[in-house]
């Protein structure tokens, strides 16, 4: 995970695609590929910090097995923290799909993509921005209503109430 984490993603995106060709399963590997690690590295820092809580050596102490302990115990209270990170990866995926496909790396052209979009939009940015400035509003109100739904996400108390 660390050594992912140690290069730019987008770089190691745009070197997969190259070495795969542009289409939508290079892309979405590409993506898949990199957006794995943050979310492992999520759930293995909550499960240690979990596992010291009194709560798990309680139901360790009842009895309860490990497959037990990680239903009842455990995944209920990584789900929050996921549904957050999830959230965030969310607008930085868009993100990196419009810069992939803007860069002619994502869909191809038959399909619309915002980046895609962007990148046509160039073309006559003078005698019609508007092919521009609508599809990249749209990528930032949504990467802006993603980062509002994590925000929201993160500022709720424990819902498991342990």
């Amino acid at each position: 995970m660390d050594l992912l984490l140690a290069f730019p993603g987008i770089l190691l995106a745009i070197g997969l695609i190259a070495v795969r060709g542009p289409g939508i399963g290079s892309l979405v590997t590409a993506l898949t590929l990199l957006g794995w690690v943050g979310f492992a590295r999520l759930a293995r820092g909550e499960t240690q910090r979990l596992a010291r809580r009194p709560f798990i050596a309680a139901a360790r102490a009842s009895g309860a097995g490990p497959g037990r302990v990680l239903t009842r115990h455990l995944l209920p209270h990584l789900l929050p923290p996921a549904a957050v990170q999830a959230a965030f990866a969310l607008g930085g995926v868009i993100v990196a799909e419009a810069g992939l496909s803007f860069l002619g790396l994502g869909v191809p052209p038959p399909a619309a993509t915002w980046g895609g979009m962007l990148r046509e939009g160039t073309q006559h940015l003078f005698d019609a921005p508007r092919l521009t400035l609508l599809p990249g509003a749209a990528i930032a109100a949504t990467m802006l209503g993603a980062q509002w739904l994590g925000e929201g996400l993160g500022g709720q108390e424990d819902p498991v109430g342990a």
